[in-house]
Formats: C-alpha cells, structure tokens, sequence
C-alpha cells in the first residue's frame, strides 16, 4: 500500500495515542495500533513488525523515563530487575516461538482465547485492587511466555497479560507499568530482528511513522505514571483491560 504525506501523518498521530496509552498503563500500543492499520489498508506482513519496531523505539525511551522518574529501579538485587529478568527472558521464548513455527490454531480460537484472558484479568484487578499479596513467579513465567508468543504471532496482546498479572501477583501499579515497558521492548527486538532473519520485506516507511509517534509520547506517558495516585491508576487499567478483553470477544463473534 502507498503510503502518502497524509496518511504517514495519520500513522504517527495515531503511533502517538497508542504509544501514550501503552507507557502510561502498561497495555494498547498494539492491541489498538495492530487492527487500527489494518483497517487503514495495510497488509498484516506490514503492519507487525512496524508495529514492533515503533515499540522498540518508543519503548527504549519510555523505559529510560520510567527509569529517572523513578518508577521503576533496576540495581540488581530489586524486585523490579528481576521481575523483568523473567518476564523478558521467558517473553523471548515465546516470540521465538510465534515468529519460527507454525501453530494450526483457527484466528477464532486465537482470538477468543486471548479475549477470554485480557477480560479475566481485568476482573480480578478490579476485585483485588485494594489488595496486596507476594510475587508469584511461576505465574508471571507463563504470563511472559504467553503474552510473547501473542505479540509475536499479532503484534499486540502482550501489556495487558504482563501488566495485569503483574498487579494480580501483588506488584504496585506504576513499578508494573515501568517494568512492562522495559521488557516487552526486549520482546520486541528479538520478534522484530526474527522477521529480518526470516526474509520478511519490512515497510521502512510504514515503520519510520509509528516509530516517530511512538518516541514523541513515551517521555509524557512516564511522566504521567509519576503523577497519578497508585489506586486510581490501578483502578483505570481494571477497566481498561476488561473492555479490551471485551471488545476482542465482541470483534471476534460478531463482526
């Protein structure tokens, strides 16, 4: 598809919005940014690892924000460091084994099942967001390994799995969002320079805009998780997790 002065700037509008949602709750970037493109009329083998690489980019300035505002701490005996020590390390497992095999799964079956999760996790936010419990680390294990292989295969359905199973294991809000933003960035790289290796013909331009977006508002969301009240916070990413988890199901059956 060509891409015009106008639509470029459509992209990176929307790059933006996406990529401000996503630093600043955890979730959105490409769960909204994926089928968005995809409706704009681009080809799903343009629109993933552009998605990708504008998370990678605007990943690696939101983490370094989220850094020097504090929300998150990365010397190495934290719970921030090595919370994402695993889920990115796992994560890297489950991209690798979305972008090199091919899994016979229906996008029905996909679909519902990603839904079905996002949703539930929502719930549980909702219900236990005045709660507070211990770090389960098999649970964020299969959680990394889960919403990877997600990413990898339909460049989103990766922040609401690993931000809400985060909050649902009884990590604080804005140490969750920070630590989602710097390991799905890891996620991204290695899903990205897959479709490299695998010959994949990357849109540079397509790219090069959600890239741009993406970077413009990575600073801003961090800054705005700095700000927030932890429990109000929390309570918004409930909500939102449900109705993306809601909307893929409505997606999924109905249209």
């Amino acid at each position: 598809m060509e891409l015009t002065i106008v639509l470029s700037f459509v992209v990176v509008v929307i790059a933006f919005a996406c990529e401000y949602m996503d630093a600043s709750i955890g979730m959105g970037y490409g769960t909204t940014l994926t089928p968005v493109l995809l409706v704009l009329g681009f080809s799903p083998l343009e629109v993933v690892p552009a998605v990708l690489l504008g998370q990678i980019l605007g990943g690696l300035i939101g983490s370094f924000f989220h850094y020097k505002l504090g929300n998150v701490k990365l010397n190495i005996n934290s719970i921030d460091a090595k919370v994402i020590s695993v889920l990115a390390g796992f994560g890297v497992i489950g991209s690798l084994i979305a972008v090199f095999f091919a899994i016979n799964i229906s996008a029905m079956v996909l679909k519902t099942y990603i839904g079905l999760m996002v949703l539930s996790i929502g719930i549980v936010i909702l219900l236990k967001k005045n709660s507070e419990g211990e770090v389960s680390w098999l649970r964020l294990i299969i959680v990394a390994i889960v919403s990877a292989f997600n990413k990898g295969l339909s460049g989103g359905g990766y922040g609401p799995l690993v931000t809400g199973g985060q909050l649902i294991s009884g990590r604080e809000t804005s140490n969750s969002v920070g630590s989602t933003t710097i390991a799905e960035t890891i996620v991204c790289m290695v899903a990205f320079l897959s479709y490299i290796y695998t010959s994949q013909n990357i849109f540079w331009k397509l790219a090069f805009a959600t890239s741009l977006g993406s970077i413009l508002a990575s600073p801003l969301a961090a800054l705005t998780v700095k700000k927030v009240n932890d429990k109000n916070l929390k309570t918004v990413i409930g909500f939102i997790t449900s109705f993306l988890g809601t909307l893929t199901l409505i997606k999924t059956f109905i249209f």
